[in-house]
């Protein structure tokens, strides 16, 4: 199982309470022709499971489509009773779903390689992953996604939008894109992406960039090695965790653990009272290196962690935006037909006991970001980063 510091439900017992009460008013215009069954009174913990299967019965008995798919009503149960916990963290996937996002713990899924923003009516594209079919049709950020396959995409979440974009192998999707004052059709064949966890450079002469887009399963090694290979005349590093949505809460403890020699690095608290300390692994390859670390308001989760230890640990400054305000940890406990409940389990603390959730990271220095797409591409270093407010404040604070 997997602890995740990281947004579904069904409406499926909404619907089959609908379905019980349209039962009802069928039997006082139709007595003869309805029969309620009878279901044993059945509990599971605190739970009375009877009504629950009451409208089973009722759907698979009286339903006028005879052939309702099992699989679904199935995973809609699951999905309506974790959608009740009113948790956007806490999630029910699908064994299809559960595979995808498997995929993307590994840094991989078929699509066409863009990072996207949702930050206004439509998706904006905030850069391509290299080799991939979008940089291969020379999409770039700023531009925004008005259609996908002629559906409109205004106002979809970021997991509708993404399905629509993500498919198999070898399979085309056409995107209607608005760049400045036009618009026009791009047509992309899917394939499969592997999204580099870190990029870095080296910018101002003497400063190594480093940036985690996520914190997967190969970030702490690719994180360790980028740093190590960077820091030979490096006078200042910059940390780049912006739109950072989190990952792995161990990924977060070893990039932590990079840069603080000893003591505790986050808390885990549990809904008994338990807590559950972790402090720093193995040896600081870079303790003393002025350090910068630049966060947004999608910095969430891992991100958090990272940020709040060293701002605690008074071994980094924080430079950008207020944080997300993403508390809490994940676990995934995989079902038999290889679907997963995706379920809160505890609240993570920082080490001098203070929660962000709901509240989120103030930054040492607030700095606004006129425009998005002013943001520094190192997946792009030519283009510069004269505009990025933020990466200038952080270079600021380093000093020359």
């Amino acid at each position: 199982m997997i602890l995740r510091a990281v947004l579904r439900g069904g409406a499926y017992l909404v619907a089959a309470l609908v379905a019980f009460y349209a039962g009802v008013y069928a039997e006082q215009a139709y007595p003869d022709s309805f029969l309620l069954p009878y279901v044993a009174h059945h509990q599971i913990g605190r739970v009375d499971t009877t009504e629950l299967q009451q409208a089973i019965q009722l759907v698979e008995a009286d339903y006028v489509d005879g052939n309702v798919d099992p699989a679904k009503l199935s995973h809609g149960t699951v999905s309506g009773l974790i959608a009740s916990l009113g948790d956007p963290f806490s999630t029910y996937y699908d064994p299809q779903q559960y595979q995808k996002l498997q995929d993307q713990y590994q840094g991989r899924y078929s699509g066409i390689g863009i990072y996207v923003s949702f930050g206004s009516a439509y998706p904006s594209i905030t850069g391509t992953v290299p080799g991939s079919p979008a940089a291969g049709a020379g999409l770039m950020a700023g531009d925004q996604i008005i259609k996908v396959d002629g559906k409109d995409v205004k106002g979809l979440t970021s997991e509708q939008a993404t399905a629509l974009i993500q498919g198999a192998n070898g399979t085309k999707v056409t995107l209607t894109v608005t760049r400045g004052t036009s618009t026009f059709d791009v047509t992309l064949v899917r394939a499969e992406i592997v999204v580099p966890s870190v990029r870095s450079t080296v910018v101002a002469g003497n400063v190594l960039y480093l940036r985690i887009y996520s914190f997967g399963a190969s970030t702490a090694a690719d994180f360790l090695s980028q740093l190590k290979a960077g820091l030979p005349g490096a006078h200042g590093i910059v940390l780049d965790l912006r739109e950072n949505p989190g990952g792995f809460v161990d990924a977060a403890n070893a990039v932590i653990s990079d840069f603080v020699a000893s003591g505790e690095t986050y808390e885990l608290r549990g809904r008994n009272g338990s807590v559950e300390k972790h402090d720093v692994s193995g040896d600081a390859a870079a303790p003393s290196i002025p350090l910068v670390v630049l966060v947004d308001a999608n910095s969430a989760s891992a991100s958090e962690i990272v940020a709040g230890s060293l701002q605690v640990h008074q071994r980094a400054k924080l430079v950008g935006a207020v944080t997300f305000g993403k508390g809490s940890v994940q676990e995934d406990f995989p079902l038999a037909d290889g679907g997963d409940i995706h379920l809160t389990i505890k609240l993570w603390y920082l080490p001098n006991g203070t929660t962000i959730n709901h509240k989120g990271l103030t930054p040492d220095l607030g700095v606004a970001l006129a425009n998005q797409t002013d943001e520094f591409d190192v997946m792009h270093p030519d283009a510069g980063y004269a505009k990025d407010t933020q990466l200038n404040a952080a270079l600021s604070l380093l000093g020359p």
